[in-house]
């Protein structure tokens, strides 16, 4: 506890008197996202950077927990998509006035849903393009436009985004990804910062271990994705 104050997932605002960071949850509206506690954005709205987002397709965007959102991130879903498989891609069912019917799903190049581990950082003004898979851990960076699935704990950066390089070694990451620690009480979160905020990756991984032979720090069953 800091300030008489206990972290709170429902709050909106989590710094007092700044309005430019909110915590997603509180503020959804929309019945296909589905945002984890304490994933936050640097900005006043959320749902205005999830655009083409249309109920009749069905898509969903899902977000795990702890994820660090910059400012101008913009997720596209499907509706963006144009159909391909015919001599124009225009959209003539979306625009008045003309006599069309929206084409049958399976004739729209649809990627399903877009899936966003937990603790992924990413960075301003990125693009998040339907049906991307962003593991847990992953780092996307500033202007990156990204396309294609993204492996948990690397980096990735461009247009489109390619592989930087990997965070940790796979031992560290396979830790990491066992001990799920977003998952654990916020008490023991709390307690776990030091470790967690450490940069002695070799400390971190003796003392995963050890936490991870305990038994109520057994691995947990994956979650969102």
């Amino acid at each position: 506890m800091r300030n008489g104050k206990i972290p709170d997932p429902d709050v909106i605002h989590p710094i007092s008197g700044y309005d430019r960071e909110i915590y997603v949850r509180p503020t959804l509206t929309r019945p296909n996202i589905s945002v984890g506690e304490f994933t936050y954005i640097a900005d006043s709205d959320f749902e205005s950077h999830v655009t083409h987002h249309y109920e009749w397709l069905g898509d969903r965007l899902v977000i795990g927990k702890f994820c660090q959102i910059a400012a101008g991130v913009e997720f596209v879903m499907n509706g963006a998509n144009h159909l391909m498989n015919a001599a124009t891609t225009f959209p003539f069912y979306t625009l008045e006035g003309w006599d069309a019917e929206p084409p049958a799903h399976e004739d729209l190049p649809l990627k399903g849903d877009t899936v966003i581990g937990n603790d992924v950082w990413i960075g301003q003004n990125a693009t998040i393009l339907p049906g991307v898979r962003i593991g847990d851990g992953a780092i996307i960076g500033a202007n990156s436009v990204v396309g294609s699935d993204v492996a948990p704990y690397t980096i990735v950066a461009g247009n489109p985004a390619k592989l930087i390089r990997k965070r940790f070694d796979d031992e560290l990451t396979g830790l990491l990804l066992a001990f799920r620690w977003w998952d654990l009480p916020y008490s023991e979160i709390n307690r776990l910062i030091p470790l967690l905020t450490s940069s002695d990756l070799q400390a971190v991984k003796s003392e995963l271990k050890k936490l991870l032979k305990k038994p109520d720090n057994a691995p947990k069953e994956a979650q969102n994705g």
